[in-house]
């Protein structure tokens, strides 16, 4: 009988926890995404959307622009998980490429810029714990996962690319890769 009762209370109890960090997001992380779109929206706004989306079509004009420059500026100045919001400016066809990418630049420049990714900071935390027992400087570290990430987003962008192109070709579709600009 105390078997059925423990149960029944510890089913109970992941409810509890799961509502514990329901509130905590609910204090934490929801009003800094809240803030931070409320920020994306007034540059939006205040450089007129036609100028974001024409940054957005000179970036997508070249991999590396597309790969490298846009979502790593996107990463510094929003943080994740709002990066990827710049995806909506991007054409359809290469919306998962520049996922693929900014996902990325969230972890791997996470060493130099922490505010990037705040909620992985304990990874780096941990790899430069060691350095730092080691008596090492942990910035030549830093600037190396930062100069490989970018090549790796480069790369890992460019290989979603294709696999988007394949899948296009086996389904059948054409994604679109015009730019549109919303409203309009």
């Amino acid at each position: 009988m105390n078997f059925i009762v423990n149960l029944a209370s510890n089913f109970m109890n992941l409810f509890t926890l799961g509502g514990e960090q329901f509130l905590s997001w609910v204090s934490g992380i929801i009003p800094t995404i809240l803030m931070l779109l409320v920020l994306m929206n007034a540059i939006i706004a205040l450089a007129g959307e036609e100028a974001v989306a024409r940054l957005a079509r000179i970036c997508t004009g070249n991999p590396i622009l597309r790969y490298m420059v846009l979502p790593f500026v996107s990463a510094f100045m929003l943080g994740n998980p709002m990066a990827l919001s710049m995806g909506k400016f991007m054409p359809e066809f290469y919306k998962p490429s520049f996922y693929a990418s900014v996902t990325y630049h969230c972890h791997t420049n996470n060493g130099i810029f922490p505010h990037i990714n705040a909620s992985e900071l304990f990874i780096w935390l941990g790899i430069a714990n060691g350095i730092t027992a080691l008596g090492l400087d942990t910035t030549p570290l830093a600037v190396r996962y930062l100069l490989v990430g970018l090549i790796a987003n480069l790369i890992s962008g460019w290989a979603t690319e294709f696999t988007t192109k394949l899948v296009e070709k086996q389904q059948g579709v054409t994604l679109s890769r015009e730019f549109k600009i919303a409203g309009k």
